[in-house]
């Protein structure tokens, strides 16, 4: 049996209105937690990526100083630097100092030819040879002995005496030795950027400092696996020094000396335990609001030169976009719910002012039709 079943459009829309607009502020909290929620989990994605490229950083760079130790470790090495230094037996120190500086000024000239000859044709100059061969990323090596003057080398060096140059002073380590890293440095006919590492020689028996090798080593590998990490348009990967220089960028050379906005708004982050366990931060920068995540890569502790950092960021509209078009229409949805809200108490209004006016005209037709009835 078929039932009729009859329902005013009034009460339809108002049934509609009670259970819509409920549901639309509803839905708009939702969505704005689900965009906070989003926020949170995109800073914690560059959060990792950052500490996974910082990671990649260091144990590069610890790759490296280990590669020039083993050469500072080779017993050819070894025996050379301490045959060097077997030479200044006996002698003064001034006088050893007049003859290494009379080497050092005619190094350029043909006077030195013989010299430069004969130390590149040695036994540990061969084997250095071999080893940049062997590895490409040691552009160039040095031995020096305990003068700092030269032993061996892959190439003739600039200078015949390094003690002149602040780097020497720092691997020398007033008689200690010590590991030394330079600043990162480009080279335009190469086009690759590159440190200097120098370690200490020593005895085999005593941790005596006998001298010293320096190697300029290639770290544009390094960079080149930065580069190729592949974002969305917005996103970029930058390392960055203790200044807030771009050490590398896409199209970013350290020559450029460019400051990376990204690290001005996690600077004070850094010296706080909140702000490195959170590891991410939501900054207004001059291209709008980016998701910034950071890491440290921890060199500094062990090499000061290296106060590196790494920075992931990406625009927030862009990395927030799938869920801000919910947010929107959420808001749409609400909006309009309030209009028709709105609309609704109108038409009641002006139903209800209808029914008033109705009531005084039959109030005031009453006593008409009491009269006519009498």
């Amino acid at each position: 049996m078929p039932y009729n079943i009859q329902i005013s459009l009034q009460k339809l829309l108002i049934g509609l209105i009670v259970v819509i607009v409920p549901l639309s502020v509803v839905g708009l909290y939702l969505t704005a937690n689900a965009d906070s929620s989003l926020r949170q989990t995109v800073g914690m994605h560059f959060r990792t990526i950052a500490e996974y490229d910082a990671l990649a950083a260091a144990e590069f760079m610890r790759d490296r100083i280990i590669d020039v130790s083993t050469i500072a470790g080779e017993p050819d090495i070894v025996e050379a630097v301490k045959a060097a230094n077997r030479q200044y037996g006996g002698i003064s120190e001034d006088t050893i100092a007049a003859r290494i500086q009379k080497i050092e000024g005619q190094w350029d000239t043909p006077n030195a030819d013989s010299l430069v000859k004969e130390m590149l044709s040695s036994r540990a100059s061969r084997w250095l040879q071999q080893q940049h061969s062997l590895n490409p990323r040691l552009l160039k090596i040095i031995v020096t002995d305990e003068n700092g003057a030269a032993v061996a080398a892959t190439g003739k060096p600039i200078h015949y005496v390094e003690t002149n140059q602040q780097r020497w002073q720092a691997v020398y380590a007033a008689g200690k030795g010590a590991v030394n890293v330079t600043d990162m440095r480009y080279d335009a006919n190469t086009q690759s950027d590159y440190v200097q590492i120098a370690v200490p020689v020593r005895e085999e028996d005593a941790e005596r400092f006998v001298g010293a090798v320096s190697a300029l080593v290639d770290v544009s590998g390094l960079f080149s696996a930065y580069d190729q990490q592949q974002l969305v348009p917005s996103g970029r990967i930058l390392l960055v020094n203790g200044s807030g220089i771009i050490v590398s960028a896409p199209n970013v050379t350290p020559d450029l000396r460019l400051k990376s906005e990204e690290f001005t708004a996690v600077h004070d982050l850094l010296g706080t335990i909140e702000g490195r366990q959170a590891g991410y931060v939501t900054a207004d920068l001059s291209s709008g609001k980016r998701i910034v995540g950071f890491a440290d890569t921890d060199l500094k502790r062990s090499i000061p030169n290296l106060d590196w950092l790494v920075v992931v960021s990406q625009g927030e509209r862009e990395a927030l976009a799938p869920v801000r078009g919910l947010v929107r229409f959420a808001f749409l949805m609400v909006m309009l719910s309030l209009l028709m809200l709105v609309a609704l108490a109108a038409h009641f209004w002006e139903h209800r002012e209808q029914r008033l006016t109705d009531l005084e005209v039959i109030e005031a037709q009453k006593p008409s039709q009491e009269k006519a009835s009498a």
